[in-house]
């Protein structure tokens, strides 16, 4: 049996280290990598950071220089794009009388503690709680949210979101590299910048969790 798993595991990992040549990589990874990180910035499906991390790693295992240099400028590009549309769409909300679909996914992914951390912040320190706001896990939204329910125009936000946004993506990008040097194959380090960001994503809501059992008990 241990034969057959080894055999197993041998086949699988020849067959997804056998990567296109890197023309093609490049010619369907940097538009997919823009679509997924700007979806990801609207909507919570798309985990953007793992996203961010994988095409990192395929970087740095290609032989151009400038491979890593383009990762970081177009996830930094999109998921600027994404924040500024979705404010942009929340920003309409905020003025309209009747708010708006895209104001109230805002609210429901904000839980009331955090959002009023992030009003807090937002008036202690200015926009500058832009840039930790996207490093920080779920940290995006309540300060997105608290800036919009303070009328903070688009290119106040704008101002703010893009060195949040460069710092994210460095973030990010560090993280795949850090795989990418770790594992002689690509897929092992997606795998291991995956696993990385996919941790990161879960500790502070595992701390919140933990905090609450070990005050009510």
């Amino acid at each position: 049996m241990s034969a057959a798993l080894a055999g197993a595991v041998r086949q699988f990992s020849d067959t997804v280290g056998v990567l296109p040549p890197e023309s093609t990589q490049q010619a369907v990874g940097y538009p997919s990598l823009f679509l997924l990180v700007a979806l990801g910035a609207l909507v919570p499906v798309v985990p953007t950071g793992a996203v961010v991390s994988s095409a990192a790693v395929v970087a740095f295992h290609q032989t151009s220089p400038l491979a890593l240099g383009a990762v970081f400028l177009i996830a930094s590009l999109a998921a600027f794009t994404g924040d500024v549309v979705l404010y942009w769409l929340g920003a309409r909300g905020v003025r309209s009388r009747n708010g708006s679909r895209w104001l109230v996914a805002l609210r429901d992914r904000a839980a009331p503690d955090r959002l009023e951390q992030a009003r807090n912040r937002l008036a202690t320190h200015g926009g500058t709680v832009l840039v930790l706001s996207r490093l920080v896990p779920a940290g995006r939204i309540p300060v997105m949210l608290a800036c919009l329910l303070s009328h903070m125009s688009l290119r106040r936000f704008a101002r703010g979101d893009a060195p949040a946004c460069l710092a994210w993506a460095a973030t990010y990008g560090l993280i795949g590299i850090l795989g990418g040097s770790l594992f002689p194959e690509p897929w092992q380090g997606v795998v291991a910048a995956v696993a990385l960001t996919v941790a990161l994503s879960a500790a502070p809501a595992l701390w919140r969790r933990a905090r609450r059992a070990r005050h009510a008990g």
